[in-house]
């Protein structure tokens, strides 16, 4: 297994990076993509990354931190590192009352031109997409971003049955975390059972979102996933090392990373 989506950078892991590493090997997960939330970030991820076996990266700015200065050449320096392997996480976030709208669609806008252009150039990435009640207003904008459905995977899915059936109509891929294994989120659950086969994948959000039974432990770590695959093993009527097999060969396809041994 994978963890698709985690933050290495972020301070709760200050010193523990090789412990974390070392117990998500332990828990069976051969490697987690470390994913950016700002310019500075994503350098420090890609730095990350490049420092230990197992870890990949993504450049982008996060709707919360749109309202900070951006280093356009940093984002761009950091897609061509060999360990940089998606663009983002980037999108809109309705759920908080700042940064202020107008700030988050400038970013939004702003980093789906550059992707666009920079493809264009030769440097063609996957986008992790951020969306928190804000479908109506992010699907319309992919789409007109010119960049391909199937290149988008919203992570973290936290929406409705309805909101699923729409990226899924899209040509997006959904990602699921521990709140896929709470018992207050039912429609989640109910998204996990109604995603293809060949458009789930599973990531924990660390340190965020420990998933049941470890919902109290602060922080998260990647070697939690292994609870969320166990979920939605359970949720989709698969063993579990099955449905582990099929999220990692999901997760190298999408990500162009090295297939299992």
């Amino acid at each position: 297994m994978i963890d698709t989506h985690c933050h290495l950078t972020y301070t709760q892991y200050a010193g523990q990076v090789p412990q974390e590493l070392e117990r998500m090997r332990e828990a069976g997960v051969r490697g987690c993509i470390t994913v950016g939330t700002t310019s500075a970030d994503s350098v420090s991820g890609c730095d990350l990354a490049e420092a230990h076996e197992g870890v990949w990266c993504s450049a982008g700015v996060h709707p919360l931190h749109s309202d900070e200065p951006v280093d356009w050449g940093a984002l761009h320096a950091c897609g061509r590192r060999p360990k940089c392997v998606a663009w983002g996480e980037l999108g809109l976030d309705r759920h908080y009352p700042q940064p202020a709208w107008a700030h988050q669609v400038s970013a939004l806008e702003g980093q789906l031109d550059r992707i666009a252009r920079w493809g264009a150039e030769g440097l063609t990435k996957p986008v992790i997409i951020h969306c928190r009640d804000a479908f109506d207003a992010l699907l319309p904008r992919l789409a007109e971003s010119g960049l391909p459905a199937d290149r988008f995977v919203f992570h973290c899915f936290s929406g409705s049955v309805d909101e699923a059936r729409r990226v899924l109509d899209f040509g997006a891929w959904i990602s699921f975390t521990g709140i896929v294994t709470y018992r207050n989120a039912p429609e989640v659950q109910q998204a996990a059972r109604l995603v293809p086969d060949d458009r789930i994948m599973a990531e924990t959000d660390a340190p965020f979102l420990s998933p049941e039974p470890m919902r109290s432990a602060k922080p998260n770590r990647p070697a939690h996933v292994m609870l969320v695959v166990r979920h939605l093993a359970m949720l989709r009527g698969m063993e579990e090392a099955a449905c582990a097999r099929l999220l990692d060969s999901n997760a190298c396809r999408f990500f162009g990373l090295p297939p299992m041994a």
